[in-house]
């Protein structure tokens, strides 16, 4: 047998102040994003703001279902929309925030693992990676160059 480390970095803000401009205003995105979710039945609101290589930003919240499968996360909220609108435009950066009604979500939330494979398809398809940006509601940010960083041994359609 044999072990494999395979690492995962991520860069860790204090706050939203550490941020770049262009960040900074993104992540402002998101959170407007986040204060329309309709989460009635979790009270957990998503919010997601996507940079494309075309200035654009798309943003989206998660929208939620009585029918709770047949709800949609913030994040394939906006990069399906975005791949539908601009099929051609690169996905440069995407910014995430969480928070609860009924809890203070003060750390970083990540994209759950099905958004990750949604967001990792468009990287495989753009060959590029997309920064992905996350925290909670308030609190620190943490960064990560690529999806692929945060989701190794990608299933991708290599394998199919």
């Amino acid at each position: 047998m044999k072990e494999i480390n395979i690492p995962c970095v991520v860069h860790v803000y204090d706050d939203r102040d550490q941020l770049t401009a262009d960040v900074k205003d993104l992540m402002e995105s998101a959170v407007s994003a986040r204060d329309s979710a309709y989460a009635p039945y979790s009270d957990f609101k998503v919010g997601a703001a996507l940079l494309l290589d075309n200035g654009e930003v798309i943003t989206g919240s998660n929208q939620e279902n009585a029918s709770y499968p047949s709800g949609l996360c913030a994040e394939r909220t906006v990069v399906y929309y975005a791949g539908a609108k601009y099929p051609d435009a690169r996905f440069l950066k995407m910014c995430i925030t969480a928070a609860s009604s009924n809890s203070t979500t003060f750390d970083p939330i990540p994209p759950c693992g099905a958004c990750r494979q949604a967001i990792v398809e468009y990287e495989i398809k753009q060959e590029s990676p997309i920064e992905i940006y996350f925290m909670g509601a308030s609190g620190k940010v943490m960064k990560s160059h690529s999806l692929a960083n945060l989701l190794p041994l990608v299933f991708d359609k290599s394998v199919l």
